[in-house]
């Protein structure tokens, strides 16, 4: 059950989202948003201003993806005054999406205290207007999960990866859609992914990408595959990017069509799977994927994570044993008897589909408990 947007699209959760434009308007922003908890919700972040052109567009594009979210009814945007993110392009698009929405600017009201008095009585305001919605039944092809691993050890390449790859699998043959990120553990398995490409242009696509990020890491004299798997990966089993990778790629399934690979928070337009050119690390990966429009995050780990989102619940899997007891607060779900066949794959992706459903449904995960709500933006030149 979800909430049905003036735009046709479905949320999971029903926030009130308060986005700095900038740096400097961001402890404002996360003031307001505590004032209208549980439903408020901020996007802090370090962009804003002195930014190089690639880097400004993404941070614009991003900021207005979540203010166009379906997981979010109402927004309060945060100015300063003199940056270079433009709070009424963000206002506009998210008037557009029929949210409701007004601007605070820190200059205007004469500083911190009276910008978060008004921005409270906005956003408290709005919050009191989104309770009184109602969840509705709506059809499972409307949603779209983000695919994500992290902290990985040897358990996610045979547990937990395949297990949110059967369910992967699964949402697309029921008309839904999927988007996978994380660029660098492609490597060494993009073909894999290539060859599930339902065009020519989309393996293209792909494979462009790949070598981009190498080429990249070499005009900073660095081997990227060199840079892989991590210090971490390493201590739990994993040896080569290409082990890391084959099980990485394990979280797209088997049978889903590669449909389409999109530039970081772009719309994921298309259903079926997706890729999105996010970095790996986690954050900003997740950040991006929720951009291009995920209602839902499933993050499977092997070492444990407790990353969060600010509007997406992010639900936890991780197949070693050791790891659900020792962070069993950060985790959701325990697939960890697929390791001794105790479980077989199928049985645990149908654990895992099923609270997919009740997670999008409006259960709160562990990350949304403990209130994990990481968000950063990516960014690839320095600040001016």
């Amino acid at each position: 059950m979800g909430y049905r947007r003036p735009d046709g699209r479905v949320g999971t959760r029903n926030h009130v989202l308060v986005v700095p434009t900038v740096i400097c308007s961001s402890l404002v922003a996360e003031r307001i948003a505590a004032a209208a908890a549980p439903v408020g919700t901020a996007v802090p972040h370090l962009a804003g201003c002195g930014q190089l052109g690639p880097d400004m567009r993404v941070t614009h594009e991003t900021l207005a993806a979540y203010c166009a979210h379906p997981n979010v009814g109402a927004v309060v945007v945060v100015a300063l005054g003199c940056e270079q993110v433009i709070a009424q392009h963000l206002a506009d698009t998210a008037r557009r999406h029929g949210k409701l929405v007004e601007i605070v600017a820190i200059q205007a009201e004469g500083g911190t205290v009276r910008t978060t008095e008004k921005g409270t009585r906005i956003a408290q305001g709005f919050a009191g207007a989104l309770a009184t919605e109602e969840r509705e039944w709506c059809d499972i092809s409307e949603l779209v999960l983000s695919l994500k691993c992290g902290g990985s050890d040897y358990t996610s390449g045979l547990a937990s990866n395949p297990t949110l790859g059967r369910v992967t699998d699964r949402l697309v043959e029921l008309g839904g859609s999927a988007v996978l990120g994380e660029i660098a553990e492609i490597m060494g398995a993009e073909h894999v992914l290539a060859a599930r490409a339902t065009r020519p242009a989309t393996a293209t696509k792909l494979i462009r990408i790949i070598t981009r990020v190498e080429t990249e890491a070499r005009s900073l004299g660095l081997d990227i595959r060199g840079t892989q798997p991590s210090p971490g990966n390493i201590r739990g089993g994993l040896t080569t990017i290409e082990e890391k990778s084959l099980g990485a790629t394990h979280k797209g399934g088997e049978r889903a069509p590669l449909e389409d690979v999109v530039a970081y928070a772009a719309p994921i337009a298309r259903k079926g799977l997706t890729v999105m050119d996010t970095p790996g690390l986690d954050v900003e990966s997740v950040t991006g994927m929720v951009g291009g429009g995920a209602q839902v995050v499933v993050f499977t780990t092997g070492l444990g994570t407790p990353t969060g989102n600010p509007i997406a619940p992010v639900l936890k899997v991780t197949g070693n044993a050791r790891t659900a007891r020792q962070m069993a607060d950060n985790i959701d779900l325990d697939v960890s008897a697929i390791m001794d066949d105790s479980e077989t794959l199928d049985a645990a992706a149908d654990r895992l589909f099923a609270d997919v459903l009740t997670v999008a449904s409006g259960r709160r995960t562990a990350a949304e408990r403990l209130g994990h709500r990481e968000f950063a933006i990516h960014r690839r030149n320095p600040t001016i």
